[in-house]
């Protein structure tokens, strides 16, 4: 082998062994200095703020005061919006009394409370632009008292004309239950008997439920908690019923009717709401 040869590879394992030298030194260096940054930043205090919380259970109609309350620090990025910072500006302009049930360590918020000075009746707990409107029920109409404040409903509206003349259709879907009774508290876990039942409704609805209450029974159909959907309905009437009993479905919407005038016989094919088929008639 030439010598020129030996020395041309000497010299790059020369370099090449900088090169490795170097780059390790530069990534120590690079470790080195972000080391120092995150101990740097683990000193830095966190923006912090208060938060007053409750400090035991509230529900609602509880007037607050200093020993229900408690302030709490809190990440000054995530407070939540309507969050009061001192006790002092919750009971400073007045007396407030919970709406909502309020758990311990949960914060107080704005519309959770009755404004300063307000007292909590039902009237705090309409949403804006909706009505409270009252019907009357009983144990099956109210679904055996299991329907509570905070619930959601079906309003059903049955009729009855006569003896044979009855319908019965969903009036309301998803509608929210203010108070049972005089019971507006939605952390109530005890079934009651009620006599009353106040929803939550729109002009427009609340005029339907009016009028649906003079001219026959309204009952409830308690929705299945998260459920939103409004699903498609149908009036059922006795027709329906006996169509079901004996297994058939209604062939025609109209009733043939056989007239007979001085022997001749005529049909006339007329709607109908009763049961299907023909009757004769003569004179």
């Amino acid at each position: 082998m030439r010598s020129s040869t030996v020395i041309m590879i000497a010299v790059a394992a020369v370099f090449g062994l900088l090169a490795v030298f170097a780059t390790r030194s530069w990534l120590n260096s690079q470790a080195e200095a972000r080391l120092r940054s995150l101990e740097a930043n683990r000193g830095t205090p966190v923006a912090a703020r208060t938060v007053v919380v409750a400090a035991r259970p509230l529900r609602y109609g509880h007037e607050l005061s200093p020993q229900v309350l408690r302030e709490q620090p809190w990440h000054a990025e995530t407070l939540p919006s309507g969050a009061f910072a001192r006790i002092s500006d919750v009971l400073g302009e007045g007396k407030r009394v919970v709406l909502t049930p309020i758990e311990p360590n949960e914060p107080v918020l704005a519309l959770k409370i009755t404004g300063p000075g307000q007292r909590a009746t039902l009237s705090a707990l309409v949403g804006p632009g909706m009505k409270a409107v009252t019907i009357r029920v009983n144990d099956v109409d109210g679904v055996g008292g299991f329907v509570l404040p905070g619930d959601r409903v079906d309003v059903v509206l049955t009729r009855q004309t006569d003896k044979e003349q009855a319908s019965t259709q969903v009036l309301l879907q998803d509608v929210r239950v203010l108070a049972v009774d005089q019971v507006a508290d939605e952390r109530a876990a005890n079934p009651m008997i009620p006599k009353a039942v106040t929803l939550e409704v729109d002009t427009a609805s609340g005029q339907k439920l009016s009028l649906a209450a003079s001219v026959g029974s309204l009952s409830l159909l308690l929705r299945k908690a998260g459920e939103t959907t409004e699903s498609k309905t149908a009036r059922v009437t006795i027709k329906d019923l006996l169509n079901e009993l004996v297994g058939e479905k209604p062939k025609s919407d109209v009733t043939t009717v056989v007239v007979t005038r001085a022997g001749q016989r005529q049909d006339y094919r007329v709607p109908h709401e009763g049961g299907s088929g023909a009757w004769a008639a003569a004179e």
